[in-house]
């Protein structure tokens, strides 16, 4: 199980992306369409302002149930290991343990 502070700085961050998410991406299309420098540097400043925990590259997918941040499966938020464990005892419909 993951640290409990840890797992709230992660909320913390989602927040934060999903707070700056529109600004972001207009001031990111803005930088496309004009063509002078200056105000290019402009809107680089306004980017810069912004918290640096708005990043969505600062985020981390972690397990929904233990809050592990590494071996995640995108499709069920799952680690390896609880995954493994769900599969066994059929608690994941359509997964099916491979067997060779």
């Amino acid at each position: 199980m993951a640290k409990k502070s840890l797992i709230q700085r992660e909320k913390k961050r989602k927040k934060l992306e999903q707070k700056y998410h529109l600004t972001r991406q207009f001031s990111k299309k803005e930088i496309c369409r004009v063509p002078s420098l200056s105000e290019k540097r402009k809107i680089y400043v306004k980017l810069q302002s912004s918290p640096r925990n708005s990043s969505p590259t600062r985020l981390r997918r972690r397990c929904f149930v233990t809050g592990r941040p590494r071996a995640n499966y995108r499709d069920f938020e799952l680690s390896g290991h609880i995954l493994r464990q769900m599969v066994e005892t059929c608690l994941l419909p359509g997964a099916i343990r491979s067997s060779w």
